[in-house]
């Protein structure tokens, strides 16, 4: 690798005429890094990773270092060739080539071609140029990048969403934390790059025909990861920088159980006790919120978990892991409240009092006002999980939560109100739902424990710290169903392997309507060959949002005889799958490469692939076409060129490149398999 050169080197006006002012900047190389600099603004490009590099650019100074990222700490030295010539400079790691022209313009080129990968482009002949910096005061300026629209290019990833659109080009795209929405910025090019925008402040990606553009409305620095290669390749690359997740614990591999909500210990242990009885594969049932004393004290009531030991222990007697819903807010009732408050241990606001939702709890007849713990906090980390231990851990031997509402949920949503351990809420918002399960997987790593936590928001590294995701509380109808497959894959294409839906949606759905039971059918084959499979919702009949409330059933029973009979099937088809399930887990934990992959994932060079976005592979060898619309029985599934499948029912063989129909009766989800691979689908 080139030593750090001493004397900047001087470049020559290559730059045009039309600019007023046209600047002109110098090249240097420092550290192993290319710099520019010019018109105060300096631009840093550094090797991170084979064929990848790192790009910070600031306005006022050098760049900043240890800023909130999601990159880990710089990789390994890469072997890197940087050349300065007149008026241009050159970056190359591997496959990737990083041109710097004098304006201080960056291009990404193929180094075995030089052929154009990305480039940034001006926004305008005279000003500004690529990259805009406005200035918000005390050193933070509203960000742009700017780079060039490629025709036919398709783009995928940006977390989840309920767009219901796999390929993401042409849309704007809010980056922000909602329920049923996680931004993970993190972009997936057919043009062979992928791309992270390694900056947690709120803004906006715009991906229209003219241009796509990069926003962060407050923030110090422009810094954004970009590596040349197929999908796979940069998955691999991605999740070596941002963390790969752990290996998923056996247990959590089988069927969840899981509804809003189990009220008492009685009512959870019936549950678990008739899924035995009826001798169905039950792998963890789930204890939702309002089981705790008040919000906030992260323990259960008494009343109505009078023996949580006993519960524990009965649960693991059946095979049956506890997974406990905890929440990151806290109530003014709560015995924590006074002492994380007077610690600083809240999420800071700008203007107002220091509450930000409003929430039932017990024992008061109306809402209050809640506090979010700050999980950029690391002593706050530590006070909550603390408590979780103490309450949770210790007596009983509870490892496994669910981190509800961690985007966090606050109402009103206004970020720039909030004041950070980590910065200004504009700055590091985007933050927080990784740094939740932070607090997590340290604490049980610090005990030796295995790490699965069940998260409603991410960000750009969360899969490293633990993390599940599940795509928050959306519809019950078809509709809804066939957007998850888009949901799904593209966070699977931002780095995080672990994910899953409320089977059935979560907002209604009648158990007694026959509608909806077909719904419920196609929609539980679909989480049968989905990362986690877990069966959730607020089922009809509702209540009122309170600590009294549950739903409807929500058991594979709850559904009649019929559509019961067939979801039992596919529990034990999931049961049959496992050990496939965590061999392709493991394919995650050691090469970061995802779960449920979009069929361009294993087959980049059929272009057809890259519009398939109504099936995907489980792993590597099975293809999954979930039956997606109201009183279908047959389905037509796109099988990629270059390979044979199989029906995985029927053992018809098809070679592949061409679009097949297949009978689906209510009892069929199509599936196939790839190359003669042999996995227990058929009893």
């Amino acid at each position: 690798m080139n030593q750090p050169a001493v004397t900047p080197a001087v470049t020559q006006p290559k730059v045009s005429l039309a600019q007023s002012s046209p600047t002109v900047g110098t090249f240097r190389e420092r550290d192993a890094a290319l710099e520019w600099s010019g018109r105060q603004e300096t631009v840093r490009i550094e090797p991170w990773g084979p064929d990848a590099v790192r790009v910070r650019a600031r306005l006022g100074g050098p760049v900043l270092q240890g800023l909130p990222g999601a990159l880990l700490d710089a990789p390994p030295a890469q072997d890197a060739r940087i050349e300065i010539g007149d008026g241009e400079a050159w970056l190359t790691v591997g496959a990737l080539t990083v041109e710097v022209s004098a304006e201080g313009l960056v291009r990404f080129l193929r180094t075995a071609d030089r052929t154009e990968l990305l480039a940034e482009e001006r926004a305008h002949f005279w000003w500004p140029g690529s990259r805009l910096y406005t200035a918000a005061g005390g050193g933070h300026h509203r960000l742009e990048q700017r780079f060039a629209a490629y025709e036919g290019e398709k783009l995928y990833g940006l977390g989840q969403h309920q767009h219901g659109r796999l390929d993401q080009k042409g849309l704007v795209l809010d980056l922000v934390q909602r329920n049923a929405e996680v931004s993970v910025p993190v972009l997936v090019s057919s043009r062979g790059y992928t791309l992270l925008w390694n900056n947690p402040a709120i803004g906006r990606v715009e991906l229209a025909g003219n241009g796509t553009r990069w926003v962060a409305d407050s923030a110090r620095q422009i810094d954004y990861w970009i590596t040349a290669g197929t999908p796979a390749d940069g998955q691999r690359a991605y999740t070596a920088v941002t963390g790969r997740s752990p290996m998923l614990p056996e247990w959590a591999a089988g069927f969840w159980q899981c509804k809003l909500r189990y009220r008492t210990q009685d009512e959870l242990l019936g549950v678990a006790r008739e899924y035995k009885r009826r001798g169905l594969p039950l792998s963890a049932i789930v204890c939702d919120f309002f089981h705790w004393t008040h919000l906030g004290e992260w323990r259960f009531d008494p009343k109505e978990w009078p023996d949580p030991a006993a519960m524990v222990r009965e649960l693991q007697e059946l095979g049956v892991k506890l997974v406990v819903s905890v929440w990151p807010s806290v109530s003014p009732l709560s015995e924590n409240h006074r002492l994380m408050e007077q610690r600083g241990y809240f999420i800071g606001t700008q203007y107002g009092p220091m509450a930000h939702a409003d929430w039932p709890d017990k024992e008061v007849d109306s809402t209050v006002q809640v506090a979010f713990y700050d999980a950029t906090n690391p002593e706050a980390r530590e006070f909550v999980w603390s408590r979780v231990r103490d309450n949770y851990l210790v007596p009983y031997g509870i490892t496994a939560f669910w981190l509800d509402a961690c985007e966090p949920e606050l109402k009103p949503g206004f970020p720039e109100n909030l004041r950070y351990w980590a910065g200004p809420g504009l700055e590091v918002g985007n933050l927080y739902p990784r740094e939740n399960a932070r607090a997590f997987h340290e604490g049980l790593r610090a005990r030796g424990e295995e790490v699965i936590t069940l998260n409603r928001s991410a960000w750009a590294g969360s899969q490293r710290y633990g993390a599940a995701l599940w795509s928050g509380d959306i519809g019950t109808g078809f509709a809804t169903l066939r957007r998850q497959l888009a949901a799904g894959l593209n966070t699977a294409l931002s780095g995080i392997p672990w994910w899953n839906t409320d089977i059935g949606g979560f907002h209604g759905g009648d158990p007694d309507d026959p509608a909806y039971r077909e719904v419920m059918v196609r929609w539980f084959q679909f989480g049968a060959l989905s990362p986690l499979m877990r069966l959730h919702g607020f089922r009809d009949p509702g209540m009122p949002l309170g600590p009294g409330m549950t739903g409807g059933p929500n058991e594979v029973w709850s559904y009649g005889e019929e559509a019961g009979a067939i979801l039992e099937k596919y529990l034990r088809l999931r049961e049959r799958l496992k050990p496939y399930v965590l061999t392709v887990m493991r394919e995650a934990h050691e090469e970061g490469l995802p779960v449920m992959r979009p069929l361009f994932l294993e087959f980049p060079d059929d272009q057809a692939a890259w519009s398939v976005d109504d099936a995907y592979l489980f792993g590597r060898d099975l293809l999954v076409a979930p039956v997606l619309t109201a009183g279908a029985t047959a389905r037509t599934a796109y099988l990629p060129a270059g390979a044979r499948w199989t029906d995985a029912w029927t053992g018809e063989s098809y070679e592949g490149g061409t679009a097949v129909t297949v009978d689906a009766p209510l009892d069929r989800i199509p599936l196939f398999l790839r190359d003669g691979a042999r996995l227990p689908v058929a009893e």
